[in-house]
């Protein structure tokens, strides 16, 4: 098992402390909670304020870095420091320097290659643990899928297709100021599935405290092992949003919920495809599909040789 001595960043630590909580004192649970949900504060803190915001006593800090093997606070702090100066530039310092470079097609090239990439990274990151979330998902009574604002069209483009084949798939959106009353929905026996990523919505935290209070299981796709949402999830899909543009890339979120899609109509058997057909089906009778001629004539066709009851017309 990891040690203090060998970790080296931020996400290191987490995933230390993913592995040693449960055995952790009542107080260390708390403070440790407290620290990995708000490491802006650690970091700009001093070690009283943190004690006093996360309701320990500074002792308590001090006895929680050597637990975990750090020599003491300051060199438990610098990972919280450290990842600080880390972040990515503000979206406005990165489109000051997007305006200076002339728009040629290098511009538009690199900006593909950085999305290539980031499939690529994502299917190393996912491969193995798709085919156990999906089993999750099918599992749970009702699946739950949230995102906000950006990640708003990877969860309702996951919601949209899932729905095809699924009807207990509901979509928390917090329209009109809302969220609470659309959390109270989630129940033990549900999945919630949860996508955000730098900068983290605040509404995407709240979806997972509540669901971790009613009892579900939480599924986090996110672009990092210590995103708020997957610090407290029961299982993580992370997804890279490199680019060279000021916005971080979603291309590869959407691959990972695709491909989250694909493996569960494949495990979803003749069911799954008589729910699709029936939805489709449905689709285009009630006109939400255009219908294509080609389409169209093959309907005509198919309704004419349908035989009809002796005595009718």
């Amino acid at each position: 098992m990891a040690s203090g001595k060998t970790v080296r960043s931020f996400e290191e630590l987490a995933q230390l402390v993913r592995q040693r909580f449960a055995a952790m004192s009542p107080q260390f649970q708390m403070a440790m909670q407290f620290l990995l949900d708000h490491p802006d504060e650690v970091a700009v803190s001093s070690m009283r304020t943190v004690a006093a915001r996360s309701k320990v006593q500074p002792a308590t800090l001090v006895r929680l870095a050597q637990a975990l093997d750090f020599p003491g606070w300051p060199e438990f702090r610098a990972l919280f420091v450290d990842r600080l100066r880390s972040r990515p530039e503000p979206y406005a310092a990165r489109a000051k320097s997007l305006v200076k470079r002339e728009p040629t097609k290098e511009l538009v090239a690199e900006l593909f290659r950085a999305h290539r990439l980031n499939l690529d990274n994502t299917e190393a990151q996912n491969g193995s643990i798709l085919p156990r979330v999906a089993q999750l998902l099918k599992r749970a009574s009702t699946v739950h899928v949230a995102g906000f604002r950006a990640c708003f069209p990877i969860a309702f483009a996951f919601l949209y297709v899932y729905r095809l084949f699924r009807p207990s798939v509901s979509l928390v959106g917090g329209e009109s100021g809302t969220l609470e009353m659309q959390l109270r929905a989630i129940e033990r026996n549900d999945a919630v599935l949860v996508i955000s990523f730098a900068p983290y919505s605040s509404e995407a935290r709240k979806v997972v405290t509540a669901a971790r209070k009613a009892g579900a299981k939480v599924v986090a796709l996110t672009d990092s092992a210590v995103a708020p949402i997957a610090l407290h999830a029961d299982e993580r899909l992370l997804f890279s949003v490199s680019s060279p543009s000021f916005f971080p890339s979603l291309v590869a979120g959407i691959g990972a919920a695709e491909s989250l899609l694909e493996i569960l109509v494949s495990e979803g058997g003749d069911e799954a495809v008589r729910q699709i057909e029936c939805a489709e089906r449905q689709l285009y009778e009630s006109g939400a599909y255009e219908q294509l001629p080609a389409r169209a004539a093959r309907s005509r066709l198919a309704k004419s040789h349908v035989r009809r009851p002796a005595g009718r017309s």
